[in-house]
């Protein structure tokens, strides 16, 4: 495989994209309600109609996309400090697995970041799965106690706490 180049997606990658994201849900015993082909032509939509708030960064070798990772923006109530403010959510992080332990996933997150300080947001978030977190840690993210979630749609999260 040639040098790996990092970059933002065109949109003619984007099917390409949501095949990526296809197999990162089935190769982990998802069950995927499309065929690939079908979900990869539907994400390619819906990015194109996304892309105000959601940019994708890629991997590519060969001409191939490789990997992928998404930057989604969202706007922050004004504060007496900053009246413009917005934060970043990184998300749909994804290498083809033999490319992992290369250090792609690493300079995906470095562009993602970059591209957060471009933006000028405020901060970036990421959930990850714990077989990631020390690169995400390598990488400036740290964890912090004051951040928490709660689900509130997907059909096996556990209920919410009283």
């Amino acid at each position: 495989m040639g040098e790996i180049e990092i970059r933002a997606a065109n949109p003619d990658e984007w099917e390409a994209v949501g095949g990526l994201r296809w197999d990162s849900v089935t190769e982990f015993g998802g069950e995927a309600l499309d065929s690939r082909e079908e979900f990869a032509a539907r994400f390619a939509e819906w990015a194109a109609q996304h892309r105000d708030r959601h940019e994708c960064l890629v991997a590519v070798a060969d001409g191939a996309v490789v990997g992928m990772m998404w930057l989604a923006r969202v706007d922050r109530v004004p504060s007496a400090r900053a009246f413009d403010r917005s934060s970043g959510d990184l998300q749909c992080a994804y290498v083809v697995p033999e490319l992992r332990n290369a250090g792609v996933g690493g300079r995906l997150i470095d562009a993602v970041v970059e591209r957060a300080r471009e933006l000028g947001l405020e901060r970036v978030t990421v959930h990850s799965s714990p077989r990631a977190v020390p690169v995400y840690e390598r990488h400036g993210f740290a964890a912090e106690g004051r951040l928490l979630h709660v689900y509130v749609v997907h059909p096996e999260a556990p209920p919410a706490r009283r």
